[in-house]
């Protein structure tokens, strides 16, 4: 498991690494045109790298929230097997709580990925 983590880990930071440089390459040759300011290399990519962030933040809370939440209720279920129908209507509406987090988590990266409303500041 500790080995799985660790390759997702490296290939986020792959990834964002590769967004921000994407990011300034894109940034550095409209300012060569004059329709960018000289700031935005790097603010597109800090969003880039936020972006990431609020992801892989957002989705970590989240995992290992369910995780407790499907644990406990297993418990439960093996502890009171007369309440199992009670206890698995309780788990699937926490699950749905708290994924409805990562889906928040989700709409911020692409808010700042897409319509971000600062990029007005930044594109002439």
């Amino acid at each position: 498991m500790r080995n799985k983590m660790l390759w997702m880990g490296m290939a986020a930071v792959l990834m964002m690494t590769a967004g921000v440089a994407l990011a300034s390459g894109d940034a550095e040759g409209a300012a060569q045109a004059g329709k960018v300011g000289e700031g935005a290399a790097w603010f597109f990519g800090l969003t880039l790298l936020g972006a990431g962030l609020a992801i892989g933040l957002g989705t970590v809370g989240t995992g290992v929230g369910m995780g407790n939440t499907v644990g406990k209720a297993l418990e439960a279920m093996a502890r009171q097997p007369e309440m199992i129908s009670t206890i698995q209507t309780n788990m699937f509406i926490g699950l749905a709580f708290i994924e409805s987090l990562c889906i928040y988590a989700l709409a911020v990266a692409m808010i700042l990925i897409y319509a971000n409303p600062f990029k007005g500041l930044f594109v002439g």
